[in-house]
């Protein structure tokens, strides 16, 4: 099932009288289960594609849906609701609260949701991802890899369809970064996600199961 698909989408930005086409015709989706990266320079149209995925901007023309539903054309409010249940997101800074310990996180979560804390459920992916042990520590105490750990955990803690990761490894050394992905790609397979990656790093695509490559707003499959 497609998680997420774009049908002839386009984004333009009026610059005085000029007309920026940040995001050319693009159609693309991505099914349950399946990893894919997006690469390509800075400047080429990434960012604004993944705040088009996420719900944060609308297009200028065509359709976002999310599991087969209408996303884009909702209103700010709808499209909230389902940015919230639907879409995780992973930042390339963790963007960790600074003042809640790590189980305090995922809690935060269920008082945004109003719903009772499930501890079970945010111990049991603290477990898988590594971090249990951590739970009671601030984010200044734990290492870089480690909150970007957490930060999957956040992510994927409200059990949604579609994960958007923003250059996740960036701030990472090299075997910090392949960690991150390999449990990125365990977590899309094992929790049955669509996940799309943001990166610069190519060396990271090999865990990926499609690649496109951005440029000049125009979004390309690598593996044809």
């Amino acid at each position: 099932m497609k998680a997420i698909e774009f049908i002839d989408v386009e984004k333009n930005f009026q610059d005085g009288d000029e007309q920026i086409s940040a995001l050319k015709k693009t159609n693309f989706s991505v099914e349950k289960g399946s990893f894919t990266a997006i690469i390509g320079p800075s400047g080429s149209g990434k960012s604004t594609f993944l705040t088009l995925a996420g719900g944060l901007q609308t297009p200028s023309a065509g359709t976002i849906k999310i599991n087969g539903q209408s996303f884009s054309s909702e209103k700010e409010k709808t499209r909230s609701a389902i940015r919230f249940k639907e879409i995780g997101f992973i930042l390339q800074a963790s963007n960790l609260v600074p003042f809640l310990s790590i189980e305090k996180q995922l809690k935060l979560v269920d008082k945004v949701k109003k719903e009772k804390a499930n501890s079970e459920a945010g111990n049991q992916l603290l477990e898988q991802l590594g971090v249990a042990a951590l739970k009671k520590k601030y984010p200044d105490e734990i290492s870089g890899g480690e909150r970007q750990r957490v930060a999957i955990a956040r992510a994927l803690y409200n059990d949604p369809s579609v994960i958007l990761a923003d250059e996740p490894t960036a701030s990472l050394d090299t075997d910090k970064a392949f960690e991150v992905v390999k449990i990125l790609a365990r977590e899309t397979k094992e929790k049955n996600k669509a996940t799309i990656m943001v990166t610069h790093d190519e060396r990271l695509i090999e865990y990926c199961d499609q690649v496109y490559v951005m440029k000049d707003g125009v979004l390309e499959s690598r593996n044809n």
